[in-house]
């Protein structure tokens, strides 16, 4: 079960205990499974672009280089991050 979505949808939900939902008076919270499953975590493209960048030093490395030899290898790299993992429009 994703807690995350749960959280999200549901913020009178304070804890989530064995997959099961509850309120700050300890009421359970009825969850409809297949909102829980439809939720896209709107700060998902984030961690998805944090793996995908280079390491820092590459990336430092590849300024260096940018600028040495007139290239825009980094740009590219960053643009094509960017493309893969679009910031969600709101």
């Amino acid at each position: 079960m994703n807690h995350l979505a749960i959280y999200a949808i549901y913020p009178n939900v304070v804890k989530i205990v064995d997959n099961v939902a509850y309120d700050i008076n300890d009421n359970i919270v009825e969850i409809d499974i297949d909102a829980v499953n439809a939720w896209q975590d709107p700060n998902q493209y984030k961690q998805d672009r944090q793996q995908a960048y280079k390491s820092i030093a590459e990336q430092l490395d590849m300024m260096y280089h940018d600028k040495v030899d007139g290239t825009s290898t980094w740009k590219e790299h960053i643009d094509a991050v960017k493309a893969a993992h679009p910031k969600p429009t709101e």
